[in-house]
């Protein structure tokens, strides 16, 4: 790279592919391989390299791209890269729908009692006794239950009414929360860039927009966007422990450990 960074990547997977490539095209690499070698880790990984591609270096010119000029920056070159590989996108999960939220908060057991309470009212509100029953209790008894009978299902009916509306309220908020936080992510997502290196020239592009075979600049403080492997670098640590629960930096470097995984963090 020259004078241009300190650490430098190509991007040699991506965070999930939208289709599967039947062919590999004009590159001397699959997709498939690409996965298999991202699986591998340290001495695994450099032997693999070595082995099927001679360095670094050989996978570039597998990948068609300049380990110092990056990708032309061609729109049909992208395209078809992404026909190939996929985009480094991951698609976001189909949002709950209202009646599926409303489902979700039937389910609090507080609420379960309270609708079992308000059946067993209601049914016993509409229960009438026999009437050999009613004939022993005299008239003034029965006048009683009679008024109790036509006014017991109120209570039924208030119960089933309040879990009505808390069920609806926590429905609503849940819904509301889940659409902005969906529009946040997705605003996030549009802003996020990272720098890379086309026709020579470094430029920042949308996460979404980085392809495999580009060539990326990484600096302390980088969240890597996605899978690749180092081209050039000097004392470069990562910290893996969102992948690994491990807390100690691993260092990366081109005769050890070249793999660089999507999500982990630039240390030094």
């Amino acid at each position: 790279m020259g004078d241009m960074a300190n650490n430098s990547l190509a991007y040699s997977g991506v965070k999930n592919s939208l289709k599967e490539a039947n062919h590999d095209g004009d590159f001397g690499i699959t997709l498939a391989e690409l996965r298999a070698l991202m699986e591998l880790r340290s001495t695994d990984a450099l032997r693999k390299i070595q082995e099927s591609y001679g360095d670094v270096y050989g996978i570039c010119s597998r990948l068609k791209t300049s380990p110092n000029e990056g990708l032309s920056g061609n729109p049909a070159d992208i395209e078809r890269r992404e026909a190939v590989f996929g985009k480094n996108f991951i698609p976001p999960k189909k949002p709950k729908t209202f009646l599926q939220l409303v489902w979700e908060a039937l389910q609090d057991v507080t609420l379960i009692i309270l609708e079992i309470a308000a059946i067993v009212s209601l049914g016993l509100s509409f229960y009438q006794p026999p009437e050999g029953d009613n004939a022993l209790c005299g008239e003034v008894s029965v006048g009683e239950e009679e008024g109790e009978g036509e006014t017991g299902w109120i209570e039924g009916a208030a119960i089933l009414l309040s879990v009505v509306c808390v069920v609806l309220v926590t429905a609503f908020n849940d819904w509301s929360k889940e659409k902005q936080f969906r529009g946040l992510q997705s605003r996030i997502e549009q802003e996020q860039k990272f720098t890379v290196i086309r026709g020579g020239q470094v430029i920042q592009i949308p996460v979404a927009d980085i392809t495999v075979g580009d060539i990326a600049q990484v600096k302390y403080g980088d969240l890597l966007p996605a899978d690749g492997i180092l081209i050039q670098g000097n004392d470069l640590k990562i910290d893996e422990s969102s992948l690994t629960g491990e807390s100690d930096h691993v260092k990366k470097s081109l005769d050890k450990d070249p793999l660089l995984l999507s999500g982990t963090h630039v240390m030094e």
